[in-house]
């Protein structure tokens, strides 16, 4: 048995994370609002103060970061910042800090999504992002020491979510969330590092 720490564990995605990793692992939460520990993945120092007060865990999974979007013609540096801050940076804050704190063998799941590849009206600032941390993860690959691994999950549109976002994502199938968390577990249970597992 593993024990798990998921940032974001009670959003959608999270929460179906939490379920499947939880039939064979130790799960803890955390996030800005709810959740087992309270954490704001933007700044490094509270991220820092996580992980001291979970003690060594085995893996994190990041289900968290905030996005803008809107048109491009009328977004603004601080819009566009939104998503840099807070989804991209947030992630890499995690993972910087994660590193140092995993047990030996221990693995780093962060979250992007669809539109990464498939660009939608709107999101510019959402592929900007999502395309960062695929490109993080692929480039910490290799440097990861330890035995330590580092994957994403790219999930699509959730049926659990499609009614709130389907102006943004017309002509995509959604997927139910369980089958997207067990994209999460095979970044945690499986053995490759530098992957992005597509939820399509």
């Amino acid at each position: 048995m593993r024990t798990v720490l998921v940032i974001g564990g009670t959003g959608t995605i999270g929460g179906a994370v939490v379920r499947e990793l939880g039939k064979r692992h130790r799960v803890i939460t955390a996030g800005r609002h709810s959740g087992d520990h309270r954490v704001t993945i933007e700044n490094v120092a509270s991220v820092q103060a996580l992980f001291a007060a979970t003690g060594r865990v085995d893996d994190v999974v990041v289900a968290a970061g905030a996005l803008h979007v809107g048109p491009l013609q009328a977004m603004t540096r601080e819009q566009f910042r939104i998503g840099l801050d807070s989804k991209l940076m947030g992630q890499v804050n995690v993972a910087l800090v994660a590193q140092h704190a995993l047990s030996d063998g221990g693995s780093i799941t962060l979250t992007s999504g669809v539109d990464a590849h498939h660009p939608l009206r709107g999101c510019v600032n959402t592929v900007t992002v999502n395309n960062g941390i695929e490109g993080f993860a692929r480039g910490a690959a290799v440097e990861l020491q330890r035995g330590l691994r580092i994957n994403v999950v790219n999930p699509s549109l959730l049926e659990e979510s499609a009614q709130k976002f389907e102006s943004l994502f017309h002509g995509f199938e959604p997927v139910p969330a369980s089958r997207v968390a067990r994209a999460y577990s095979r970044c945690v249970e499986g053995a490759e590092s530098g992957k992005t597992y597509r939820a399509w």
